[in-house]
């Protein structure tokens, strides 16, 4: 797992996202990663849904509480998200087999 990598497995970071019809959705973080220089986060939206769909951002830091989160639109700069966050996922689970 890449150094600036952080997998957050207590769920106690929350961000609460404001969809286009002006509903709140309050999301855990999952994930904060590194691709090429940029920073991308991780989301689930809290709730029973085994289903829930992961959403993946980038995001700037704009000061000590506050961040962006930025719609990844390119095709391949979101491909190429999903697959670090894939390896991550796959590390902490590798890691955790050898934990017990």
């Amino acid at each position: 797992m890449n150094e600036n990598s952080k997998l957050y497995e207590d769920n106690n970071d929350q961000i609460t996202l404001t969809l286009e019809d002006g509903s709140e959705l309050i999301c855990d973080v999952l994930a904060i990663f590194p691709v090429d220089d940029k920073n991308y986060i991780a989301l689930l939206p809290q709730g029973d849904d085994p289903d829930a769909e992961i959403f993946l951002y980038r995001f700037e830091e704009k000061g000590e509480d506050d961040i962006d989160l930025i719609n990844i639109e390119d095709d391949d700069e979101f491909e190429a998200v999903s697959d670090a966050f894939d390896e991550l996922l796959d590390n902490a689970e590798f890691d955790e087999m050898f934990e017990e």
